[in-house]
């Protein structure tokens, strides 16, 4: 798709815009572009489900934000009890 380095770059995109929109708090660059390689996998299952794919640079990182933030939910969630 985009190569090793194009996934890490919209990791780290999609992983810090979760942490922003989950007030996540930041782990760093490392944990932002794992969050959004994790979230990459988990949005790409979720939508495809559903019948919802991204394509291209932009779709991608919606999909990988879209799943860094389930990621964060379930990790929230979990912390709380």
């Amino acid at each position: 798709m985009f190569g090793i380095i194009g996934g890490i770059i919209v990791g780290a995109i999609a992983g810090w815009i979760a942490n922003i929109i989950m007030k996540g708090g930041s782990g760093g660059l490392i944990m932002n572009i794992l969050l959004g390689i994790a979230g990459g996998f988990v949005g790409s299952f979720v939508l495809g489900i559903i019948g919802i794919g991204g394509s291209g640079p932009i779709g991608s990182i919606i999909v990988a934000v879209i799943g860094a933030c389930i990621i964060i939910a379930v990790v929230n969630y979990f912390k709380k009890k």
